[in-house]
């Protein structure tokens, strides 16, 4: 755990090119909350330390008239992200060829060694892309497939994700296999029994999620990793919910391929995100727009789409340093605390389902999928909004339903707290328009 002159000292070192002074300073924020903090005080303690979390939350300029409960999709970003975007695409406006080019654009380099450092990889090995589903089909689209090739994901993948493979299919004569595994996944054998279970002598790469958007599952991607390369396949890993999340680096997933979206979890501008691809695999890898043959060997040949703003990528820093300030595995801690809140009312109701496994914390973190018996989901968050102004992802799948569940490091406790209330009403019996 870093004191507060040590995180201060290092931040000072990472930002010392920075072309930014900003009055609203998130950062600062972050280093009076730590300044409370106990020195020996656990992850789990600070979890419900509410004088470290309202520092965090003052950070963040958010519409307090609704409760957002829907953070997965997309989460706002500190002010100081904000303000960092903003006088970043002011200071390009001024002569956009010159100082967005010249001055911007090479800083995007440090971008790229700080998300490596995060993740635990070398800065060769990642490519900013801009969001998650352009990272992954950099690498769907960037293969070499014959006809009649094999590629196995499951039937809980990002539809965008499998939607990509399947116009493979119409297009180039590949074959998607999609295998389905128990949820709530209470034994991760289970999963990995599935996707065993798919592969034939046809099958060339592995999709996978590392969090499963539609229930917040934490999958065992490393195990997956293993048994794929022991087969001579690859692994493509879908981490739009995982990075910033939890802790983990790449040597716990040992996947070929990670793609995630930073706009979620580690509150970077909207449109950010990176590609990890393992160094080997560059040079076989096609970018999904053209590249000269001089970058056939580099990462940055996947970062070729044109014109665009330096901006939004550089403020990924912002972003990066926010949640260093904070500490992933305190964030991690937060959101099971606040989930507790309400889980461990709804649990004592035989009529309350969930479908993420709540009884192994290492099996979820800020997603939860819960579903009340007789409720139609679809009306459930409808009146969840209309009536109460909180707003969930109603979920409808073929395998289960529920509704999708994700507060944030700025979610308040009075707004979990009556999040609870209304659902424990619901589960009573007591709301007759929600039932199917």
């Amino acid at each position: 755990m870093y004191s507060r002159r040590k995180f201060l000292e290092r931040f000072a070192l990472s930002t010392g090119g920075a072309l930014i002074l900003l009055k609203t300073d998130a950062l600062a924020r972050v280093t009076s909350a730590l300044s409370i903090v106990e020195p020996n005080a656990t992850p789990k303690q600070v979890a419900g330390d509410e004088n470290f979390w309202a520092q965090i939350q003052s950070a963040f300029e958010v519409d307090r008239t609704i409760i957002n409960l829907n953070n997965g999709g997309v989460s706002p970003s500190p002010m100081k992200v904000q303000h960092a975007l903003k006088e970043y695409l002011d200071y390009s406006n001024q002569m956009p060829s010159y100082k967005m080019w010249h001055h911007l654009e090479p800083n995007v380099e440090l971008v790229r060694v700080k998300l490596a450092n995060v993740f635990g990889c070398d800065k060769e090995e990642i490519a900013i892309t801009r969001n998650a589903s352009e990272a992954l089909e950099i690498v769907q689209f960037g293969q070499s497939f014959s006809p009649g090739d094999e590629v196995l994901t499951t039937t809980q993948d990002y539809p965008r994700m499998i939607a990509t493979f399947e116009q493979m299919e119409r297009r180039n004569g590949i074959k998607v296999v999609k295998v389905s595994y128990p949820s709530p996944l209470t034994d991760v054998d289970d999963y990995v029994s599935a996707i065993e279970s798919g592969i034939t002598s046809k099958t060339k790469i592995i999709l996978v999620s590392h969090v499963v958007f539609l229930t917040g599952q934490i999958t065992p991607v490393q195990a997956v990793s293993r048994l794929a390369h022991s087969r001579g396949l690859q692994v493509i890993c879908d981490g739009a919910h995982s990075f910033s999340h939890f802790p983990f680096t790449i040597k716990d997933l040992e996947c070929d391929y990670f793609g995630t979206s930073l706009h979620k979890w580690t509150y970077a501008p909207i449109g950010t995100g990176f590609l990890y691809i393992k160094k080997e695999h560059i040079p076989n890898v096609w970018p999904l727009m053209a590249a000269p043959s001089s970058l056939d060997n580099d990462v940055r040949k996947f970062e070729e789409i044109g014109t665009h703003p330096a901006a939004n990528h550089n403020a990924i820093a912002e972003a990066l340093a926010f949640n260093e300030g904070i500490g992933i595995e305190r964030k991690a801690e937060r959101f099971r605390f606040l989930h507790h809140r309400w889980i461990d009312r709804l649990r004592e109701y035989d009529n309350v389902k969930f479908i993420t496994n709540i009884e192994d914390e290492s099996a979820w973190c800020g997603i939860v999928n819960v579903y009340i018996e007789g409720t139609d989901v679809g009306k459930l968050a409808s009146y969840l909004l209309d009536e109460h102004k909180i707003y969930v992802v109603p979920i409808n799948h073929d395998e289960f339903r529920g509704i999708r569940v994700t507060p944030n490091v700025y979610t308040l406790l009075s707004e979990i707290d009556y999040f609870g209330d209304v659902m424990e009403n619901i589960a009573k019996g007591n709301v007759k328009e929600v039932m199917l």
